[in-house]
């Protein structure tokens, strides 16, 4: 098979690479290394991007701008691949804010450009866009909860297992990178209701692992081990440090998107996230690293929260566990922490 991913030097697009190519297959990557640009030296891919064109023979990485139009189409035209994965993004709430061109031109325009040159060039691919759970906005916050010890956990029967993909996306506060990306979202579907192709959103919770170039501002799992290696400071914003994400493995995001390849559906929407069994707080994510390293977690805590953010956000993983039962996670939390602080220290934490 041919493959074509998007933000292949990222942490997921990176994943792909590997998993499709150590498979056997023909991979193209796409990658301008953004991430440099809109986090600084601390977000460079490159290293990434060094490293599998090193290691795979038949991957191939081109330096391409998805808001560059005409180069897009050129790209579809040329390689016709029988898959996009595209996990190219502008992923940050904050950086957003400050840069709202730069943030939808690529969350949503580059994703149109994508979308539009498959069906010119290649309407039978499966297309498979990584979302994000920031298109429910901060609704979630709506949701009645309990204070525990040291998360907060919801007091509401219905969302035992999580927020599932009917829960609204509408009259909320999403964060500009949020909106975005909720763009992106609604017109992957549409290329698939519209146009009858195979189309695919996954709607992630916190995607993590050890190939992470975690920042402040985006990489909460990533960074936040970082920081702890290096006895620097981790800043709080907000909810008490008791705020819930739920956290999958780079790992297991390749493995159902593997699955939605094989198995292809139109216009499908699918929350995919750790579930409740990876879900962790701030203070217990401290906890956890601090029994991994040895290291007191040092921070500070800001009272005001980042806009748009979610208190507690954990997956319903019953619709796409229904869908795909062959796949569950496969990566647990604690394996997770072990990964990422390995990769720091064998990367020496640039």
């Amino acid at each position: 098979m041919k493959i074509l991913v998007t933000g292949s030097s990222g942490l997921i697009g990176s994943e792909v690479v590997s998993y499709f190519a150590e498979k056997g297959h023909a991979v193209h990557g796409i990658d301008n290394n953004m991430r440099a640009d809109f986090f600084g030296p601390g977000g460079d891919t490159s290293w990434r991007q060094k490293e599998l064109s090193g290691k795979y023979k038949n991957f191939k990485h081109a330096s391409i701008d998805i808001r560059d139009r005409a180069a897009v189409l050129k790209c579809l035209e040329e390689i016709k691949p029988e898959a996009i994965v595209h996990t190219a993004a502008q992923p940050s709430h904050d950086l957003a804010a400050s840069r709202p061109f730069d943030d939808f031109d690529v969350n949503a325009v580059g994703t149109l450009n994508l979308l539009e040159a498959t069906r010119r060039h290649v309407p039978e691919a499966v297309f498979v866009y990584t979302s994000t759970n920031k298109v429910y906005g901060d609704a979630p916050n709506s949701i009645k909860l309990k204070e525990l010890e040291k998360r907060w956990e919801y007091d509401d029967e219905k969302y035992r297992n999580g927020i599932a993909e009917d829960f609204t996306i509408d009259q909320s506060k999403h964060s500009i990178f949020g909106a975005s990306k909720a763009a992106a979202d609604i017109m992957v579907q549409e290329y698939g209701r519209y146009f009858s192709m195979k189309t695919c959103c996954f709607r992630g919770g916190c995607l993590t692992g050890p190939n992470h170039s975690g920042v402040e501002l985006h990489g909460f799992l990533s960074y936040l081990i970082k920081v702890n290696l290096e006895g620097r400071v981790y800043k709080v914003f907000g909810y008490k440090g008791k705020q819930v994400r739920d956290n999958i493995h780079s790992l297991d995001v390749t493995r159902i998107i593997e699955q939605f390849i094989e198995k292809p559906r139109i216009g499908e929407v699918y929350n995919l996230g750790g579930g409740r069994g990876n879900s962790c707080s701030i203070l217990e994510a401290f906890g956890i690293i601090e029994g991994i390293t040895g290291k007191k977690m040092n921070y500070e805590y800001v009272e005001k929260n980042r806009e748009g953010d979610h208190i507690c956000y954990i997956s319903d993983l019953g619709k796409l566990k229904s869908h795909y039962p062959k796949w569950d996670i496969s990566v647990p939390l604690p394996k997770i922490f072990e990964e990422i602080a390995g990769a720091w220290q064998k990367r020496g934490m640039k």
